[in-house]
């Protein structure tokens, strides 16, 4: 197990922008980001409208249980064992905050919708993540690779968050 900043690839610094071939399952994990992209939007309006219909704390209760129903049948489906929910809980406590922020950005999203509309929503989300990662990635947060910025790199970090803000607009 990698701990926050340990780990042998923890200071390993990586090319943002490499030369070598994109692997299969790199591909997969590439279509399966755009789709979740694709959903989280989609989510994010059928949960603006929950939050309206049963309050917004109320829908973020019932998401997550769907959630957990959902993902404790795949876990069983595919594992053929709940074991590892016993190894999340001996992990550190840091790595529980996985959970919380994913309740937080549930929050967010069955908040925002009915007030600042999906797009402001989504891309008020998404200009945060990518801050957020580009935090992550410099400084190898979290035992994860360090990738390094570059102009390019902030320069879509700034575009993305103008065009967030451009959002808030409404004629």
């Amino acid at each position: 197990m990698r701990g926050l900043g340990h780990g042998a690839d923890a200071n390993r610094t990586a090319d943002p922008v490499s030369s070598r071939a994109v692997s299969g399952a790199a591909t997969v994990a590439v279509v399966v980001c755009l789709v979740a992209g694709l959903a989280g939007a989609v989510q994010a309006a059928v949960m603006g409208r929950f939050g309206e219909r049963i309050g917004v704390v109320e829908a973020l209760a019932f998401a997550s249980l769907v959630t957990t129903a959902i993902t404790l049948a795949t876990l069983v489906a595919v594992r053929q064992s709940l074991g590892g929910i016993a190894e999340g809980i001996r992990s550190p406590v840091w790595m529980w905050s996985a959970g919380l922020m994913s309740a937080f950005i549930v929050f967010a999203i069955a908040l925002g919708p009915p007030r600042i509309g999906t797009t402001t929503t989504i891309a008020l989300v998404i200009a945060g993540n990518l801050v957020m990662a580009a935090i992550v990635d410099q400084f190898g947060l979290f035992g994860l690779e360090r990738i390094g910025m570059t102009p390019v790199r902030i320069a879509g970090i700034v575009l993305l968050a103008v065009g967030a803000g451009l959002t808030l607009y409404r004629p």
